[in-house]
């Protein structure tokens, strides 16, 4: 809350890109040994399994029994999101821009819905009870902020750039949410129960589907290559 807080990788202390490093006992997390290839994907799943948390908890403010949920955009993040929506037994819509490659296919084999129509329509034919927004984009944010069921839920977990304008009415917005008795919560940085929560969806989940979300794997040496979009990638992994 103060600030003040190190997060390794993130703030004020180097990351895992290293083939040895120390960490405290404590903070260290089991997952099972079958995810050996797909552990890596441990720390884009506890984003989700703490912006899940944060839609349960803030609508158990009173009666809430979600059925519906869109998840607007299709990398790690939104598969991820898609996919602890699926092992709560709702029904999932998954919202991206492309209609080749692998994300459809992803998305379907969850059992989920895939949709590459505009957002504003997409939003209106689903009515979702949760939004977990996954693309820090203008539109989808705007859309989900005034496109759920009432008494729905919006998590922010996509990081809008500055500088991008758009007009907006902010009292229709307003209004939607006030008398909506809708909500909307950011979310970031999971602590050490959300890596938990995480290794047990992984867990749970199917493995070659995860390994299906690595869509690339590049070398040390030829690390540099990994920031340099591939029209198929979802997560692109260097391998220490």
């Amino acid at each position: 809350r103060n600030g003040r807080y190190t997060e390794r990788g993130i703030k004020e202390i180097d990351g895992y890109g290293a083939e040895a490093w120390c960490v405290e006992a404590e903070y260290a997390v089991r997952l099972e040994p079958h995810l050996d290839r797909v552990g890596v994907l441990m720390e884009p799943t506890t984003v989700v399994a703490k912006a899940w948390e944060q839609v349960e908890r803030v609508g158990g403010r009173s009666w809430f029994e979600p059925r519906r949920v869109l998840v607007t955009g299709a990398g790690p993040i939104g598969l991820l999101a898609a996919l602890l929506g699926t092992q709560r037994g709702l029904d999932v819509h998954v919202l991206d821009r492309v209609t080749e490659g692998p994300k459809p296919g992803l998305v379907r084999d969850l059992g989920a819905t895939y949709h590459a129509k505009d957002t504003e329509q997409v939003v209106t034919a689903v009515c979702p009870d949760v939004v977990i927004e996954a693309t820090g984009a203008n539109e989808p944010v705007l859309a989900a902020l005034t496109g759920t069921a009432p008494y729905g839920v919006v998590c922010l977990t996509g990081v809008s750039p500055a500088g991008r304008r758009m007009t907006v009415d902010a009292g229709a917005i307003n209004r939607e949410i006030v008398l909506q008795n809708d909500a909307v919560v950011g979310s970031v940085n999971a602590n050490l129960r959300h890596y938990r929560q995480a290794a047990d969806a992984l867990a749970e989940a199917d493995l070659s589907w995860l390994e299906r979300v690595i869509t690339r794997r590049v070398p040390l040496e030829r690390a540099t290559e990994a920031f340099t979009p591939q029209p198929d990638d979802v997560k692109v992994v260097v391998d220490l």
